[in-house]
């Protein structure tokens, strides 16, 4: 099994106890539309600038702590684990090296949810 991935019951366990940092690299409209709960919208477009950010700064711009290099909780998600998997590369390439994705995205969290 892949360690970068993120499945849905590991997400819903991860949600249930409040251990996880939850990016949404989505657009902001998409992200308007529909989000899953605790989710932090940081578009995939500026995330390599907002990981970058000072932590004082990444509180003010997106009002949660700023993930630390060596957190295992942190998980990205888009609609279909596409843009998530890029956001990945990103954030590992900037030292993230434990960072995750929920490769189901969006959509699969829907699907699941709706049952």
């Amino acid at each position: 099994m892949d360690a970068s991935v993120v499945t849905y019951s590991q997400l819903k366990t991860m949600l249930s106890t409040h251990d996880i940092q939850l990016f949404d690299v989505r657009n902001p409209d998409e992200y308007q539309a529909g989000h899953i709960p605790d989710a932090v919208n940081m578009p995939l477009g500026s995330l390599d600038e907002s990981l970058k950010l000072s932590p004082e700064d990444f509180q003010q711009k997106f009002a949660v702590k700023a993930p630390g290099k060596d957190d295992d909780n942190l998980v990205f998600h888009c609609q279909s684990g596409r843009r998530s998997a890029k956001a990945l590369d990103v954030a590992r390439q900037l030292g993230f090296s434990r960072a995750r994705h929920y490769k189901g995205g969006y959509s699969e969290w829907v699907e699941q949810e709706g049952k």
